[in-house]
């Protein structure tokens, strides 16, 4: 009995460290890219690497160690890794500019392929801030709302399926109203601001239905306690993208007028 705890627990710390690895390789990617790349051109803001090394951390705590396999059998600890995996680590990382960071580092040839990419019509569709929307808080009412969210602990397909789906589409709602790395496709800030509310919105309604109907195979407790950590956690999150979009707004606004003077 004693060997095979000891057993589990060494496979438990080689598991931990093989999720770990590629976070710190991640990392270890994007500052040898800035490093390479501040050579050539403006130096690199420290607050977009420390904004990287967070949000990876967000994603691997709500992945990896005791709160993500407290989630398995834990509806509130559940609740905690989607703010991370779905709100807070796509908020750092958007303010990280990956995509800035990725252009300044590949050859010029490549880098033109990226571009192009960027200005696709595919891109131009899942990028617009409602299509972003849909996609994020559209999967997250599927998640709760049906019986999703208990067959996604019966299957490690589903369940890798769905949180990826939850990172990628919190980030591109993210960057659909932030715009931080070259955006061929803009909209307007009351577009933008409009659906941030609307998404406000729906993600506090989402907790407040869950407050009230558990889902399938939770209890009412754990419900009630993920619903209201759902809703004060995503405020949270929230109000520091309302801030930075009404930055944004502010800041080209003082932007023309300064131009216009000029002129």
């Amino acid at each position: 009995m004693h060997l095979h705890e000891h057993s589990a627990a060494e496979i438990q710390v080689v598991e931990l460290i093989g999720g770990i690895v590629p976070f710190l390789l991640l990392i270890f990617v994007y500052l040898i890219s800035v490093y390479y790349t501040n050579q050539s051109y403006k130096t690199w803001p420290l607050y977009r690497i420390l904004c990287w090394i967070l949000g990876l951390l967000s994603i691997a705590v709500s992945l990896i160690g005791p709160i993500a396999d407290r989630a398995h059998t834990n509806f509130n600890a559940h609740m905690y890794t989607h703010l991370l995996l779905g709100m807070l680590g796509p908020l750092f990382i958007a303010f990280a500019a990956p995509t800035t960071l990725l252009l300044r580092t590949l050859p010029t040839n490549y880098a033109r392929l990226v571009s192009k990419f960027l200005k696709s019509t595919y891109v131009r569709t899942v990028s617009h801030p409602i299509t972003a929307s849909l996609l994020n808080m559209g999967g997250l009412w599927l998640l709760y709302t049906t019986d999703l969210y208990s067959a996604m602990h019966d299957s490690k397909l589903l369940y890798l399926l769905i949180h990826i789906h939850v990172f990628l589409a919190g980030y591109l709602f993210t960057i659909s109203l932030l715009y931080i790395d070259p955006t061929a496709h803009r909209t307007s800030f009351t577009m933008r601001a409009t659906v941030l509310v609307l998404a406000m919105a729906g993600h506090g309604i989402l907790s407040k239905w869950i407050y009230a109907h558990p889902p399938a195979g939770i209890k009412i407790n754990d419900a009630q306690q993920g619903g209201m950590t759902m809703y004060y956690g995503g405020d949270l999150i929230d109000l520091v993208m309302v801030i930075a979009l009404c930055y944004q707004y502010f800041r080209n606004k003082q932007t023309m007028v300064e131009k216009s003077i000029v002129r």
